[in-house]
């Protein structure tokens, strides 16, 4: 008998459920042998504790277009693997002895960096195990595309869309905050896609005076009114140059909820312009998710499948050049893709007249 562990782990987001299903369905149907496949519950937390539930056809029924995860996912820090429980019990240990007593010939990992960190971890300690790329920020490194991001991109992207009709009726200047903590691929898409007249990412710091001459070009131009579109990590010149320690204590004192209201506030300040915050926030994770990303989630889950049959383990399923390939786990594991300043899409954007403040 093939026995398969399965888990998603970190953020929710679209086309967990479809990716699973194309697993699931390309062993059921190619297997030589009989098939039974645990789905362990709420990420690595069902792998310490031996939490799951079977997965078979029932289980797929209806799950192509559901989006958020059937199986529930948590967050295990990385940094934190080898820090014991409360109770003494060591994480790392603890999964592996989950994995042998169920007798388990692998692992699917449906997760992004953290989780690829520790699904390389799991390789390195003897299990055999494959990593499928999910995550809305686009950032997990070997791979040009991670499910999830163009679901989110379209939601991000249709939040810009409307915020048009309103602050052209009212003529104001609308701050949309796009998620992004540490990578811009979001709102850099969703800006260019949208029209945004500003996109301030975590990668290009930002002045302020920059960001508010744009804003006052098209204020005071025909247009009348101008869209920021904001990455929630996005930084200034001035805070980019503070230590990390210096800059969390910043953040740590900040009177606003966040960076779009602190930039809202400096805007309103310098140009006497009306702002407006828009923040579309976690419906950017949620829904059903776009064609693309079910058809690219079911490309990446049919081929852990064929690989699984094959009995070949160790790698990350990842998209180069429109190409399904399997990069080497350890290649990827604890390396963040960023969006270089210099990068074409940014460039094109600049031409446009699309200020990054910087």
């Amino acid at each position: 008998m093939l026995r398969i562990g399965m888990l998603t782990s970190g953020g929710d987001c679209q086309a967990l459920n479809a990716t699973m299903r194309g697993v699931v369905k390309t062993v059921i149907n190619n297997a030589t042998e009989s098939v039974e496949i645990l789905g362990f519950t709420n990420g690595y937390q069902g792998l310490i504790w031996g939490n799951y539930k079977k997965l078979g056809w029932k289980s797929l029924s209806g799950i192509l277009t559901r989006g958020g995860t059937i199986l529930g996912t948590s967050r295990t820090p990385f940094k934190e693997l080898d820090v014991p429980l409360e109770d003494g019990t060591n994480k790392v240990e603890r999964m592996k002895a989950t994995y042998k007593d169920l007798e388990l010939d692998c692992l699917v990992v449906l997760g992004g960096n953290g989780s690829t960190k520790t699904a390389n971890r799991l390789a390195q300690e003897g299990l055999n195990v494959i990593a499928l790329p999910k995550t809305i920020d686009n950032d997990t490194w070997g791979t040009d595309l991670t499910f999830g991001f163009h679901s989110a991109l379209e939601i991000a992207t249709k939040c810009i869309d409307d915020i048009h009709t309103t602050a052209s009726s009212h003529g104001r200047v609308f701050v949309v905050e796009i998620m992004g903590h540490k990578v811009g691929w979001i709102p850099l898409y969703a800006g260019v896609a949208g029209g945004a007249d500003v996109i301030l990412l975590p990668e290009i710091p930002y002045d302020l005076e920059k960001v508010c001459e744009a804003v006052n070009r098209r204020t005071e131009g025909k247009s009348g009114f101008a869209i920021v579109v904001v990455a929630e990590g996005a930084i200034s010149q001035e805070d980019a140059a503070l230590s990390k320690k210096e800059y969390k204590a910043k953040v740590e004192a900040r009177t606003t909820p966040s960076v779009a209201y602190e930039l809202a506030k400096d805007i309103e300040r310098e140009t006497g312009a009306e702002v407006r915050v828009a923040i579309p926030g976690h419906t950017q994770r949620g829904g059903a998710p776009c064609p693309y990303d079910r058809v690219f989630a079911t490309q990446v889950g049919v081929e852990a499948g064929k690989a699984i049959l094959a009995g070949e383990y160790g790698f990350m399923v990842a998209d180069r050049g429109r190409q399904i390939v399997r990069v080497p786990l350890q290649d990827v594991a604890g390396k963040l893709k960023t969006v270089s300043p210099n990068s074409q899409l940014v460039q094109e954007a600049k031409a446009l007249g699309i200020s990054f403040g910087d």
